[in-house]
């Protein structure tokens, strides 16, 4: 599989083209009108920031099964606004207690650590909101299968659990093995959930569906293995959030159990078999999300 996908023209015309849709839709659905400037709170930590990478998953995803666009906005949006509460929560004081996020103050720092609780409280609440449209745009049994799977991703056992998980492992030397399991929870979690809500959208075959969430694993894997990387080699302004925090903070990275060298070596082979899992299912669209698995690998930031 080429490693240039990603920089094609017709990838980054699609990727500029989709992040402005969800964009749009975001603005749209994350009303400033709420009481005591909640809503200002809740589009700061959502709006103007961001790769959305979640929601260009579902969106890529669903295209390559051919499913409902429609249903795939609206889950694209509430994965982006999981993805934000998380964010909002764990850049507190009583978690990772950091001060820069996207390029500009955390959430806590610009508006107060009770504003920033009650804006990723509803946040949370809006992204099931949003799989629930009482329009008669989605079917019941598409809402509830959206709902289940968000849900799973999100709580105990999915990314709450892996950042219980990561707080419980400071200053501990985790095995691969244990690191790779907090990760799956922490990060992969909700990244493997967002390829399976666009797959959701449409009528898919066990099997079929059985590689794509391979490839979702596979893919959540090498984000967080990329991330850890990129925490070492690249500087805050880049990232747009704070470099080095994690050997600051004596958590166990990829990079801490590996080295460098070995950790983007394990990144490349995490991203080959997500490419490996999609070619096998053989079906006929799905060229965006072979693109978005090299530039998950290709990032810096």
């Amino acid at each position: 599989m080429s490693k240039l996908l990603s920089d094609t023209d017709a990838f980054v015309s699609w990727r500029s083209l989709q992040q402005q849709r969800v964009e749009q839709a975001l603005s749209s659905w994350v009303s400033a009108d709420a009481p005591a400037d909640l809503g200002v709170v809740m589009r700061y930590a959502v709006l103007d920031g961001g790769k959305r990478l979640r929601p260009l998953l579902v969106l890529a995803a669903c295209e390559a099964v051919q499913g409902d666009a429609a249903a795939a906005l609206r889950a694209a949006c509430a994965v982006e606004l999981i993805h934000a509460y998380s964010l909002v929560h764990d850049d507190m004081p009583c978690m990772d207690n950091d001060v820069l996020r996207r390029g500009k103050p955390t959430v806590h720092v610009k508006f107060g650590e009770a504003q920033a609780l009650l804006a990723g409280d509803a946040l949370q609440a809006l992204a099931f909101e949003l799989l629930v449209p009482d329009d008669g745009s989605m079917g019941g049994a598409l809402s509830a299968r959206l709902c289940r799977q968000l849900a799973l991703a999100a709580g105990a056992t999915g990314m709450a659990g892996g950042q219980a998980v990561d707080l419980a492992s400071v200053g501990i030397a985790l095995d691969r093995p244990s690191l790779e399991a907090m990760h799956r929870l922490k990060t992969g979690a909700l990244l493997q959930a967002s390829v399976m809500m666009g797959v959701s959208t449409a009528s898919v075959e066990p099997g079929v569906q059985a590689r794509l969430s391979a490839y979702g694993a596979f893919l959540g894997l090498a984000f967080q293995v990329v991330d850890d990387i990129l925490d070492v080699t690249t500087d805050s302004a880049t990232l747009g959030k704070t470099a080095g925090k994690d050997a600051a903070a004596d958590k166990p990275t990829f990079v801490s159990l590996m080295g460098l060298e070995a950790a983007q070596a394990y990144a490349d082979q995490m991203l080959d078999q997500a490419h490996e899992a999609l070619s096998a299912t053989a079906l006929p669209r799905t060229e965006t999300l072979h693109a978005l698995a090299d530039w998950v690998g290709r990032r810096v930031s």
